[in-house]
């Protein structure tokens, strides 16, 4: 049954694959399918029994409690799990060494690079092709992060309307704050990124004649998001394990950033598109995932044989790729994160 999971991967859609593609690109310690796949037919029942003990032979904990608890009783729960697991005469694991901590790291693009990923679908009957544009800005920082917020609620519906409705690009097209996606039948992914670089453009001269009160109004929307209350216990949870779990433990995130957004002002908002966004910046650092399907192939020869435009590189091998780059931080397992 996993085999069978693993081998159905290449019948996704090519804007998942695109989506996959980056994720190997950019994460450090990730590992593509393909490789796990190779391996499973030569696991038997006896190398994971004796996985089982090597695995929780060192641990570390993260805990979060949440509901009709007392802190007490929190508390005391951590305390008794930390004792089955590291007390008593036979303790089934110890604390991870400091230098084993995990850690959470991407890519680092160099500034004014625009790096290009061509690569032919997984799936040779599917005739979609699909795309990723993807446009590095920063680590996690409240001030850079509710511009960056800022920018993809009002260019989104803006992007929806031009690449989707207007220009018929692709039968879905998103703008989010992570990661860009267009999937088409009618265009080749090349094509597809030169029109969302004039989108680009045209966004520019609309932020330039953008009024102060309009600016307030997405402001202010912005703000009212961040301050709606969690729905339900499982939204609410979700938010602090994500800050768990990604390392950056700043509970007080919404407040924060709407403390900021009251502070930024439309000029701040522009130069942030200028020097991370706008077509041609020079700090700009720009990742575009083409997945060709089967009615681009000939495109995809094209696309690979012609001359690249200046400052930008073709990626040709994920791992070699990966490992020539610098890396951002951790903020996962950094100083000061750990209970030892």
């Amino acid at each position: 049954m996993v085999i069978k999971e693993y081998e159905n991967l290449k019948f996704q859609q090519p804007y998942q694959q695109a989506l996959y593609y980056c994720s190997l690109l950019l994460q450090d310690q990730t590992w593509p399918w393909m490789e796990q796949l190779e391996i499973l037919p030569h696991l038997e029942a006896a190398d994971l029994a004796k996985f089982l003990p090597l695995m929780l032979s060192r641990a570390f904990l993260e805990c979060y409690i949440a509901g009709n608890v007392e802190r007490s009783k929190a508390e005391s729960i951590l305390v008794h799990i930390e004792d089955v697991l590291n007390k008593g005469p036979g303790p089934i694991c110890q604390p991870l060494f400091p230098s084993q901590h995990l850690t959470n790291r991407v890519v680092k693009l160099e500034r004014g690079m625009n790096y290009l990923y061509p690569i032919k679908g997984l799936n040779p009957s599917d005739e979609n092709s699909a795309l990723v544009h993807y446009i590095q800005v920063h680590r996690d920082d409240f001030m850079l992060n509710v511009k960056l917020q800022l920018f993809a609620l009002i260019a989104k519906q803006q992007a929806f309307h031009q690449l989707r409705s207007v220009e018929q690009l692709g039968y879905i097209t998103a703008l989010l704050q992570r990661y860009p996606a267009l999937l088409s039948l009618n265009f080749d992914p090349g094509r597809i990124d030169l029109r969302v670089e004039a989108f680009l453009k045209t966004f520019e001269t609309k932020l330039y004649e953008m009024t102060s009160d309009e600016f307030k109004s997405n402001v202010n929307a912005l703000i009212d998001m961040k301050l709606e209350k969690h729905k339900n216990l499982r939204e609410e949870s979700a938010f602090y394990w994500r800050e768990i779990s990604d390392g950056t433990l700043k509970f007080d995130r919404r407040e924060c950033e709407v403390a900021a957004l009251k502070q930024l002002t439309l000029q701040d908002l522009i130069n942030f598109f200028n020097e991370h966004v706008k077509v041609g910046a020079p700090r700009k650092r720009t990742l575009s995932v083409r997945v060709y399907g089967k009615l681009h192939s000939s495109d995809y020869a094209s696309d690979k044989s012609q001359q690249l435009p200046p400052n930008s590189v073709e990626i040709e091998d994920i791992f070699s790729f990966r490992r020539s780059q610098p890396l951002y931080g951790s903020f996962k397992g950094g100083f000061g994160h750990m209970k030892l």
